[in-house]
């Protein structure tokens, strides 16, 4: 990623890549509903996040040469980059064909994970016009 970009907007476009997975792995529960013995996926990524920007954080106050010489928005910026999502399948089963899919839970997370999206879009998109703004003058 391109140094021009900066660790908010960055951060930002990771939480939409981390969103949408979340979404369609909710899609995908539901469409396999009434398939028996499908486990439900769930996606994980702000413990992952955090623990990486925790470290981070704790890396520069402690005042780690590692880190001390790229300067802490390098450091965030790695810490940004690093953090991974998990795909766990859950071992709860809810039916007696082995199905573990509660679709109203699943619609449910599907429209929670909609709004975080858009509220993600919307920043994204009012940083977008500020940069637009500075730039043109106008």
């Amino acid at each position: 990623m391109s140094n021009l970009t900066s660790n908010d907007m960055r951060m930002l476009e990771r939480s939409m890549d981390f969103l949408w997975s979340k979404e369609s792995t909710h899609l995908e529960n539901i469409a396999n509903a009434e398939t028996p013995g499908y486990k439900v996926k769930t996606v994980r990524f702000e413990e992952a996040f955090e623990k990486k920007l925790r470290e981070t954080e704790e890396r520069l106050n402690k005042n780690v040469s590692s880190v001390r010489h790229k300067g802490p928005r390098l450091a965030y910026r790695e810490a940004i980059e690093d953090a991974e999502w998990t795909l766990d399948e859950d071992d709860e089963i809810t039916r007696m064909d082995e199905n573990g899919v509660n679709v109203t839970e699943q619609m449910l997370e599907v429209a929670r994970t909609a709004y975080q999206l858009q509220y993600v879009y919307r920043t994204y998109s009012s940083n977008l016009k500020i940069l637009n703004t500075a730039i043109s003058g106008s």
